[in-house]
Parts: structure tokens; sequence; C-alpha cells
């Protein structure tokens, strides 16, 4: 019998989507082409403003998490050591982030926009430098805060919070209970959508690029069928670096991805105007940090430009798009990490990367093609996106090696994106299970393959890459609802850990060595700071939809209970308790027939012993109760706290 851990609805309903969108595309691709195209320009020309404003606030949240308090929380138990090594991580990221598209535009956008600059005058120097900035800002610390707020989100709550590893989980402090709801399937199955098709058309990417390689260095011709049979092969690789997970093949493509990137970068480096190029990195970045305030909240309102259509706002677009995928992917490999190191991690390590391959690429292409190139790279560029890097290398020396290189390093990037993005879409599909069977994985691997060789076959990439970006639009709202969801988590947990780490007043607990509390005094605690405790916790969880949850008080003491459906249960009591006062010498009297002092016991169903809470204020009393919660979510596992958070009724 074929073993399953599918999420039914999810996995069944963005099978279903899926074939759907690919049946139009490819019965009907002329309409749904120019569907799909009308339908993008009308959402970037109405909602640019909005793309620009979402990124500016996700890339402040991120800092603002990252060097703030919130910045010493771990994603997972405080005690979590990180699951990868510092350069597996980082070389993980690089991968899975910009692969691809680093290949395709690291010549031909800075020639694109030293051609075409928005302000300069093109072909000038003027113009060189507006297009290092301009390339510097699309692929700087916007795009990859994009990434985090999704990565970060998802990683604390699932590794800190006990939650499946799923988009609905960052959503919690919001929706509550309702996340295991329709709604919370709709979320992943768009989630699940927008992930394959948008690694799809990555792939065409690196599929073009690759056919187009061997055609220009090897003559083969660069067919449909040559499409198809490159899709095949390295879809093929691509399932056996899934089948191994994330800790072994993955791992070891993206450790071989970054040192095959950096081989080639230091060439090109080495072999072209070296000098030229460090200077150029500095003076880049610091045009980046001069109009970087300007440029992060510029829509040429005033003088409107298509170019802000076509560029900016198509890249915001296209990081939001691609977000559910890479976010997913980091916050699957970043267990372990402290906020602030996920944040020093993926919002600048990659962008300084990103920031040295540009130039290295870029401006050499543009130093060529003012010297020896006499405009050569530059037509290459309009001609044919897919061949300007191949003619790029030809003006430096070994370029049959280079570009056989080149070839080599876009079908390992295009393996590395199709196995991590078949992992986050099966980790999708099955509730946030990583641990799942063979199949699920070839299965996706499969849907990957398939739908970009179709696509391709069509003629409807085009289509489909309108289609991803429109779906960044309802996704740009959950992103800001994550990072609101975010914020007011890490505020209730630091929250939390300052009140817990209070210590009662010392005048009290010296009070209570010397002279023993009675028990009237210990009800009165339970009453005047117990009690309103319980009470405000009771209250936050109905109001997130608990309906399971209630404040009991006998004459015991008090209570709260919290129910999770599925059979698990929290409970929580305070209650007065007696002990013998300290014996300070061995000849005092014994235990049983000494004065005796009353404490107020704090204990929970899965605890074996009290603790004393005695002198306790209502905050710190609330603390302590929070932090056995957390612990005793955290102890039952993400999947049986996925099983657990059912609606009442279902329990």
């Amino acid at each position: 019998m074929i073993q399953s851990q599918i999420k039914p609805r999810v996995f069944f309903g963005a099978s279903a989507v899926i074939a759907t969108l690919l049946i139009v595309t490819i019965t009907m691709p002329g309409t749904a082409d120019s569907m799909f195209k009308t339908a993008q320009s009308w959402v970037i020309d109405t909602f640019g403003w909005f793309y620009v404003a979402a990124v500016a606030t996700f890339l402040v949240v991120v800092l603002v998490l990252g060097f703030g308090p919130a910045g010493k929380l771990r994603l997972g138990p405080d005690d979590a050591e990180p699951e990868f090594p510092y350069v597996s991580w980082l070389a993980m990221l690089f991968a899975a982030g910009m692969g691809i598209g680093l290949m395709y535009f690291a010549v031909a956008e800075p020639v694109q926009h030293y051609i075409s600059p928005p302000e300069a005058k093109s072909g000038t120097i003027t113009a060189a430098r507006e297009a290092m900035a301009i390339t510097f800002h699309h692929y700087g610390v916007h795009a990859w805060a994009i990434y985090a707020i999704v990565g970060l989100s998802l990683g604390y709550f699932t590794y800190r919070k006990g939650l499946p590893l799923a988009f609905r989980s960052g959503l919690s402090p919001i929706l509550g209970k309702r996340i295991n709801g329709p709604l919370g399937d709709a979320i992943d199955i768009f989630a699940v959508c927008g992930t394959v098709f948008g690694v799809a058309t990555s792939l065409g990417f690196g599929v073009s690029q690759m056919t187009a390689g061997l055609a220009y260095n090897y003559g083969i011709t660069d067919s449909a069928i040559m499409k198809v049979t490159v899709i095949a092969a390295v879809m093929g690789v691509a399932t056996l670096s899934v089948l191994s997970g994330a800790d072994r093949g993955i791992r070891r493509l993206s450790e071989l991805n970054l040192v095959l990137a950096v081989l080639l970068m230091v060439f090109v480096m080495c072999s072209g105007p070296t000098l030229f190029l460090l200077r150029a990195l500095v003076q880049n970045f610091g045009l980046y940090l001069d109009h970087f305030v300007e440029r992060t909240f510029k829509l040429y309102a005033y003088e409107p430009k298509a170019w802000m259509a076509d560029w900016t706002l198509f890249y915001w677009a296209w990081w939001i798009a691609w977000s559910p995928f890479v976010g997913m992917f980091i916050a699957r490999i970043s267990r372990g990490r402290t906020i602030r190191e996920f944040v020093i991690g993926v919002l600048f390590v990659p962008t300084a990367f990103t920031f040295l391959w540009m130039t290295v690429f870029g401006n050499t292409a543009i130093s060529l093609d003012l010297g020896t190139a006499h405009g050569g790279i530059a037509a290459a560029v309009q001609a044919n996106l897919s061949t300007a890097l191949f003619k790029f290398l030809e003006y430096l020396p070994a370029a049959g090696f280079t570009s056989g290189l080149t070839i080599l390093l876009v079908g390992v990037f295009f393996v590395t994106s199709a196995d991590s993005g078949a992992l986050v879409i099966d980790t999708l599909a099955s509730g946030g299970k990583e641990d799942t069977p063979r199949w699920q994985r070839i299965y996706w691997c499969i849907v990957l393959g398939t739908t970009a060789a179709l696509l391709l076959l069509a003629g409807g990439l085009d289509a489909l890459q309108a289609a991803t970006l429109l779906a960044a639009l309802p996704f740009c709202f959950i992103m800001l609802m994550l990072a609101y969801g975010l914020v007011r988590q890490t505020s209730a947990d630091l929250d939390g850990e300052t009140i817990s780490q209070e210590s009662p007043d010392i005048s009290e607990r010296l009070r209570r060595l010397f002279v023993p509390a009675s028990r009237a005094e210990i009800e009165r605690q339970i009453i005047g700071h117990g009690v309103p405790a319980l009470q405000s916790v009771c209250q936050a969880m109905l109001d997130e939809g608990w309906a399971d949850s209630e404040v009991k008080i006998d004459s015991e003491g008090a209570s709260l209970t919290i129910g999770f459906g599925n059979g698990r249960s929290f409970v929580y009591r305070l209650l007065p308790r007696s002990r013998p006062l300290a014996a300070y010498t061995a000849w005092e009297t014994p235990a049983a027939h000494r004065s005796r002092t009353w404490m107020l016991a704090a204990r929970t169903n899965s605890e074996a012993r009290h603790r004393d809470l005695t002198g306790f204020s209502e905050l710190q009393i609330t603390g302590d109760l929070l932090g056995q919660l957390e612990s005793s979510r955290l102890a039952w596992g993400a999947v049986s706290s996925a099983a657990g958070r059912q609606p009442a009724s279902s329990a």
C-alpha cells in the first residue's frame, strides 16, 4: 500500500488549479497571452505605488526585527543549534534565491540600462554609472527583504512555536485556529501554485540559456525537442537530489554551484580590467547608498515613465511572486539561527556577493562595449538575451572553456532551483511535513518539469510569466499580514520573556523567609494576582478563536484549561500548599513537628512537581503561565501540534 502524508485539500486543489491553467494556456496560447499581459499592465499601472510602499515596509520591518530587541530570539528553542554550517547555509541561500537570474541578466541588464537609461543620455559614461546603480537597486537589499520577511515568519512560527512549516502558520496571530480551515487551505494552495509557475518560468530562462549556449558554441540546433531533452535530463538529476533531502543533495549541489560561480567570476575579474572593476565596485556602492532612500520611494509620479513599469515595478512584482518558494526554502534551512543572524545572513551577505558579481560582469561588459567590442555586446543584448553572456565571453581569453563552464553552471543552477522548488512544494502540499514519502517528491519534480516543457512547446512561457506577476498582488497583501503577525508575536514573546525574568520583590522574599505565610495570605494572592492573570490569558485565547479556554475557581484554588482538540489540553493550576519551615541545623525538630509555611504553588498537567510563585505579581504569573504554555506546545512537536490545532468541535 502506498503511504501518503499529503494534505488532501491542498494537494488535490493545487494539482487541479495547475492542470486547469496549463490546459487553458496550451489550448488557447494567443488568448491567454493577451489576457494575462493586459491584466499585468493594469495591475502594475494601478498598484505600482502599492508595490513600492510594500517593499519599503518589508525592508524596515526586517531591519527593526534584526537589529532591535527581537534579534536575540531564535528560530527554535533557546538552546537550538543551526542545522547547517554557515558556508553551506549561505551557498543554499545564493543558489535558491537568484542563481539563474544572475547568470541570465549579469551582462544583459547593465547593458540594457546603459543603452536605454531612464534619465541619462544613452551610451555615455553617465549612463554607465546610472546603469550600475539601477542594477544594484534591483538586486540589493530590497529584493532580499522580500524573501526575508517570508522566511523569517515561517521559520519563527514553525521552529519556535511548534506550528507546521506552511504559510498558514505565519497568520496564526491574526486568524487563530481558522488557519486549519478552508481559509488556511486556500492560502497554501495559492502558495503551491505560485511556486510551481514561478519556478517553471525561471526554469524557462535556464533552459533557454543552456540550449542557446549549446547552439552558439557547438552548433547544436536550438529546437523545441532540444529544450525538452534538456529539461528531462536536468529534472532527472533534480529528482535524485530532492530524494536525498536538503542536508545532502541540495546542500552539495549548492556548494558546487557557489564554487563554480566564484571560479567564473574570478576568471572574468582577472582577465578583464581588474583595477577598474575594484574602483567601480566602490563607486557603484557609494552611488547606491547615495540614492538609496530616493530610489526606494521613486515612482516618477511627476514625470511618468514607462521605464518604471518595465523595470523596477516588474522586479518588485517578480521577487514577490518568487517569495513563496525562496522564503519557504530559506525557512526550511534556517532552524537554530537567531533573528539577527538570519537578517545579516539573508539580507547582507547575498547582496554583497551579488554586487560584486554584477560589477564584474556588468562593468566589464560596458567597458568592452565602449572599447574593443565597438558596440558588439550592446547589439548582442538587443538581438538575443540568451546568447548575450556567451558573446561577452568571446572578448575574453579561453572563450571556449569559459562558455562550457557557463553552460555547466547554468545547468547546476537549474537543478538547485528545481530540487529546492520541489522540496518546498512537497512540504506545503503535505501540511508542513518535511519527512514525506519519496513518491510525493517525485510527483512534484515531474509536475515542475512537465509544466516548464509544456509551456515552452506551446509558446506560453510569456503568458505564464505575466500570470505569475499577477499573483504577486494578492500575495503582497498576505506578506503584509505575515509581517504584522511576526511583529505582534515577537513583541508578545519579548514581553513574556521580560516578565518571566523579573524576580519578586526582595523584601517580600526575605519576609517570607523569616515570617511564615498563612493559608489566608496565599488565598488572597491567588484571588488578587493569580485569577486576573488566568483570566487575561483566557480572554486572549478566546479572542483568537479558542472556544475551549476556561478559568475555574474552586475551594482548592484556580485553574486555566485550554483544549487544543484531538485529545490535547493544557491545564495550569494555582493552589495553596504547605511545607515545613527550613531547618538550619541537624539538631532541629523533625520536619513532621516543625512549624509550617504556606506557598503559592503552580503546576501544569505535564509537570510532576509544583513551583513556588509566592510573592509573584499578576504580570509575573502571566509570564510564567505563557512560558509553560510555550514549553508544552514545543514538547508536543510540530506534527502533534498541527494535528492538535483543530476546532473544538472536532475533538
